[in-house]
């Protein structure tokens, strides 16, 4: 048989988001047979020797008798997951023969081979689609990833069931398949805002937050509806454009879980004992606050989070991107989510409650409030406090569900007042920086005196005058108000000025 002594392919490497380009080369020499891939490969990668020569030989082709070397290059580049196993496969393939060299030319190879010669499902693949399809490559995938592949527009990607379909479709025998068309988006049912009983400040608060993407704080004893209120507010959102559906799927996708169709906002809840690590990720993972990326972040029992992870959150919540520094490499994710948390008021949950169930003493509630430390609390928006409602909020009939506001009433308030935003700054209010309040945040001469009186009398912080105006300014945009009122700059300052011990 005559060889060749050379070959290379192309594939990608997952590193977060990106996706640097790896070459596959394939290197046949002289002495006894060994099988040896370098180029800092995890694992996995290693014990594709033994699949890729099962599967070659189950394939009905032949394996070289060959000391064969495989690069990964760059070398320096950790490289995981079975991915490699197609473009290993090819370039033995080529470099023997079995395949002319220039199939590979202006392509790129990715799949995990089973020892029958199948491609199987690979994980982590979005990303390395969205770069190899902006490079203009033809990409050659497995048919489990068709609904993945299919969320990428625009992209010459092919369909492969096994390595015998594949090899006809390079010599030109028969053309593998394109992806179907892209699913409809994922809709999961959301809960409506109507069977929330009473809590109308509460209810309030909820789509100021919604229309301008403002965190969010619920404080309250236990059955007052905080959980109810947070799982609803996916209900008020507006959808995702297509590019911020794109950027969720390929956070899914990185980790690890492949996505069926264009997903809609994420609504991500850890339990309270999650991890630094569960939440901010472990480096080439993303974490809960990633995976919550345009969409809602809820903390449960904030209290009971682990203080070093509550702290972690203070950076993304400011910057909207976490940036994880390893020993090797440093992984940046985008973190622009919406933090929802929900509190007790005391250890035991009933601190002010007219029929005295509470027991904490003051110094027991100092405790546990200042288990959430002043600057995370400073960097949420709204604060609002719950009671119990009373026994004729409590009651329900037929007419009461008749004039209950539905989501889909507050939905169109919050869709409208976020488009104002947009065409006015192309960002939600939360997201302006401070050099953009002056043009985009104008109040007239009785709204900027009662904001100046409360930054002075309340004691705000620089960082909490700046989103009192943020929230006046989204206030105003859903009364439809081009400049900020003085009843808008009142509205955002109740939501800020939560009675709280000093810590």
């Amino acid at each position: 048989m005559r060889r060749a002594a050379l070959s290379a392919t192309l594939s990608r490497a997952p590193l977060g988001l990106a996706a640097p380009l790896v070459r596959v080369e394939v290197h046949l020499g002289a002495g006894l047979p060994q099988f040896a891939i370098v180029g800092l490969p995890e694992a996995v990668v290693r014990e594709s020797r033994e699949r890729v020569r099962a599967a070659l030989v189950s394939a009905g082709f032949e394996f070289p008798a060959a000391r064969i070397t495989v690069n990964l290059a760059p070398a320096d580049l950790p490289k995981e997951g079975g991915r490699f196993d197609l473009p290993i496969a090819i370039g033995v393939l080529t470099a023997t023969g079995q395949l002319p060299r220039g199939c590979a030319a202006s392509r790129e190879f990715y799949g995990e081979l089973s020892l029958g010669g199948e491609l199987r499902e690979t994980s982590k693949l979005l990303p390395a689609l969205i770069a190899g399809a902006a490079d203009g490559r033809e990409l050659i995938v497995p048919a489990a990833n068709a609904a993945e592949a299919s969320l990428v527009p625009a992209a010459r990607i092919r369909l492969a069931r096994d390595l015998p379909q594949l090899r006809a479709a390079l010599l030109d025998h028969a053309p593998l398949p394109p992806p179907p068309p892209p699913m409809p988006v994922e809709t999961p049912p959301v809960a409506d805002l109507a069977d929330v009983r009473g809590q109308a400040r509460a209810k309030r608060a909820l789509e100021i937050a919604a229309a301008g993407e403002h965190g969010l704080l619920l404080i309250g004893p236990p059955g007052t509806g905080k959980t109810m209120l947070a799982q609803r507010l996916g209900g008020i959102l507006p959808p995702l454009d297509a590019e911020e559906r794109l950027e969720v799927a390929s956070l899914e996708s990185a980790a690890g879980t492949c996505p069926r169709g264009m997903p809609a906002r994420p609504f991500r809840a850890p339990h309270h004992t999650a991890s630094v690590a569960a939440l901010i990720g472990g480096g080439s993972r993303p974490g809960e606050i990633s995976r919550a990326h345009r969409g809602v972040l809820f903390l449960d029992e904030l209290p009971e989070f682990p203080r070093n992870a509550l702290e972690a959150l203070r950076e993304p919540l400011e910057s909207g991107t976490v940036v994880l520094a390893r020993a090797k490499r440093c992984y940046e994710w985008p973190a622009a989510f919406q933090l929802v948390a929900a509190m007790n008021p005391c250890p035991c949950g009933y601190h002010g409650d007219p029929r005295g169930r509470c027991r904490c003493t003051a110094e027991l509630v100092r405790r546990y409030r200042a288990r959430v430390s002043g600057p995370l609390l400073d960097r949420i928006d709204v604060h609002v406090e719950l009671a119990m409602p009373s026994a004729t909020e409590v009651e329900f009939d037929e007419r009461d569900a008749a004039v209950a506001e539905r989501s889909v009433e507050v939905a169109e308030r919050v869709a409208r007042a976020r488009r104002v935003q947009l065409e006015r700054q192309g960002k939600p209010n939360a997201r302006l920086a401070p050099a953009e309040l002056i043009g985009h945040c104008m109040l007239d001469p009785l709204g900027a005196a009662l904001a100046a009186r409360a930054y002075q009398r309340l004691g705000l912080t620089v960082r909490a005058h700046q989103r009192v105006l943020k929230l006046a300014r989204t206030c105003a945009d859903l009364a439809g108000s081009a400049r900020i009122e003085a009843t808008h700059v009142a509205e955002a300052i109740s939501l800020r000025a939560l009675d709280r011990p000093a810590a």
